[in-house]
């Protein structure tokens, strides 16, 4: 028989109870803000105006707008994510420090229409099978800058790998891909931005080991020219 719901029995962020915990808790705001975070939220703000709007995509929870409310960001924060359970998961929990339940929103990249004035996307791209088509229609929709934090590396790295820190008797795949730094930038750039990298406060330039398999994490910065 043919189903429908293909994306969310084969998807690794709906098969990790730990994963889910450990969101919950950073909406909740009992675990430590990433270090991710808060160097994403300080790479934006001198890019806000008051009254900005805000995407932050592959959100989870939502808990990327404790970083930006903690630092007193004033910018209208929205958040999209693929797993309909991190959604609803935050949805449940982050009305009680001031966003809204209709501020999340269960949508896969594929689907997304509209124009913001900034998008934030940390750790996804890297996962995807590649990053052009994603990419692209995060240009499109910014009408100011796009913020990432992906695995970048001077030369292109592609992985299809067995994730092995999910729950007992899943045996799901996953996309563990580090981009090439000159073809990235050159992609932005032929879409109207300009762009500079960041290294990442967090491994310092350094390969991070992720479900054993490295990442090169590195911030990159695109503004509209």
């Amino acid at each position: 028989m043919i189903g429908d719901d293909g994306w969310r029995r084969y998807s690794i962020w709906e098969h990790s109870s730990t994963v889910r915990e450990l969101y919950v808790r950073r909406a909740r705001r009992e675990a430590e803000e990433m270090t991710a975070h808060a160097q994403a939220a300080e790479l934006l703000a001198p890019l806000v105006t008051s009254g900005d709007t805000l995407l932050d995509i592959g959100c989870g929870t939502g808990y990327f707008f404790h970083s930006l409310r903690k630092r007193e960001i004033p910018v209208e924060y929205f958040g999209i994510d693929a797993s309909p359970t991190l959604v609803e998961l935050g949805r449940q929990e982050l009305p009680a420090f001031g966003l809204s339940r209709e501020r999340l929103q269960a949508l896969r990249i594929e689907d997304l229409d509209g124009e913001v004035d900034h998008v934030v996307c940390i750790n996804v791209l890297s996962n995807l099978d590649n990053y052009h088509r994603p990419l692209d229609r995060f240009l499109r929709i910014a009408r100011k800058s796009v913020v990432l934090r992906e695995s970048i590396a001077d030369e292109a790295e592609y992985r299809y790998v067995r994730d092995e820190y999910l729950d007992a008797g899943v045996d799901l795949w996953v996309h563990v891909n580090a981009y090439p730094r000159r073809e990235l930038a050159s992609f932005i750039e032929s879409r109207g931005f300009r762009v500079r990298y960041v290294e990442d406060r967090h491994s310092g330039g350094q390969p991070e080991l992720v479900i054993d398999h490295p990442h090169h994490w590195t911030f990159l910065v695109a503004e509209r020219a």
